[in-house]
């Protein structure tokens, strides 16, 4: 695909992973996040990848990739929307409620019959949002070694949008397979909380 130019909102595991994959690719990446100081000892082992305020970073970026914590993304998104406005936004997030799990079970804070993505899509109506990498551990979204390509699986409203998703999955050694429009996000976001649950089993 034609390089674009990734923003990476966060700065947590899944958005340090998934800058310095696309930065390993040779995309041009920057990093927005409110607490730099957290990535100084990250960025001094990924040279080209720049940090910025978020909304600095998404000006910055062709392609948008959501990588916060669930329970402020709809805060994020809406700060962030007249950047976001006509862009892919790739929604890494999942709807974990703040308390424990029970059992190994974890608790959200949407309903079956709704998901983190769409609220978000509500929020920003004239984002691109496409679901991507929210079923997988962050050691595994970037090129996992496991002998044949695993699949992943997304969903969103927005054609071309999940298509420069498709091609940026396969560029980090994934097999895609599409769900559909934003409702389906309820349906992945069911295989993520059974890879949680067999992590505490």
């Amino acid at each position: 695909m034609k390089t674009k130019k990734i923003a990476v909102i966060g700065s947590g595991a899944v958005a340090q992973t998934l800058a310095e994959g696309f930065n390993k690719h040779g995309f041009q990446v920057m990093i927005g996040t409110r607490s730099p100081e957290k990535l100084e000892d990250w960025l001094s082992k990924n040279k080209g990848v720049s940090v910025a305020s978020t909304a600095e970073t998404a000006k910055f970026g062709d392609i948008v990739v959501l990588a916060v914590k669930g329970s402020v993304a709809r805060l994020v998104v809406e700060e962030l929307q007249e950047y976001l406005n006509g862009k892919t936004v790739i929604d890494t997030t999942n709807p974990i409620a703040e308390s424990a799990p029970e059992n190994g079970v974890l608790k959200f804070f949407t309903d079956l019959n709704n998901s983190l993505m769409e609220d978000l899509q509500k929020a920003v109506p004239q984002a691109n949002f496409v679901k991507a990498f929210n079923s997988i551990g962050s050691q595994y979204m970037v090129n996992p070694n496991f002998g044949t390509p695993p699949t992943m699986f997304i969903c969103g409203n927005e054609i071309e949008s999940k298509k420069e998703v498709s091609e940026i999955l396969q560029i980090f050694g994934f097999d895609v397979e599409d769900f559909g429009e934003m409702e389906s996000a309820r349906a992945i976001r069911t295989s993520m909380h059974a890879l949680v649950h067999s992590w505490y089993a």
